[in-house]
């Protein structure tokens, strides 16, 4: 078994999982080949996935090495209650970025007799919602934790029946 995974670079399993991940891309592309918008879908991508590399991953690595350092020492729980609303609105923006950013008003202004003008003010809406839903959860949990810290070392000096101390 060592010597398979040794010989693929990872164990058969993930190996596996990867074969039959290029195989479902190839038999979609063997369905769609006929269509005139595959090879502007192949290249669109292609280009997401090195923007995303060369592009996101260092910026957000950096943002997220900055987070953590400024909670260092502090509470470190509390750098899950930034990545989670942050990647809430990111993947939110990412899904509605030419309405947020106001691209292609026109086309759909003729498609739908509707503009873009909501599409921001509802993004920053729903980013504000869900940092505020984790900041009061953030309270919730110290609080919590003060509360229990308070209470075990009560708990701790109290004494049973027989007067002998727990």
């Amino acid at each position: 078994m060592r010597r398979v995974t040794r010989l693929l670079g990872t164990d058969p399993f993930r190996f596996s999982v990867l074969l039959g991940s290029f195989a479902l891309t190839w038999y979609a592309f063997r369905l769609l080949g006929d269509e005139p918008e595959v090879p502007s879908v192949l290249l669109w991508f292609v280009a997401a996935a090195v923007a995303h590399d060369a592009v996101l991953l260092p910026l957000y690595a950096l943002g997220d090495r900055a987070l953590t350092g400024a909670f260092r020492g502090t509470h470190p729980a509390g750098v899950n209650h930034v990545r989670l609303p942050a990647l809430g609105s990111g993947l939110l923006f990412l899904v509605f970025c030419p309405g947020i950013l106001g691209l292609g008003a026109a086309a759909r202004a003729a498609a739908t007799g509707q503009d873009l003008e909501p599409y921001l003010g509802n993004w920053l809406l729903v980013t504000a919602v869900l940092f505020g839903l984790s900041l009061g959860w953030w309270v919730v949990r110290l609080l919590s934790r003060a509360v229990r810290g308070r209470g075990g070392s009560e708990r701790e000096n109290a004494t049973d029946p027989a007067g002998r101390t727990s």
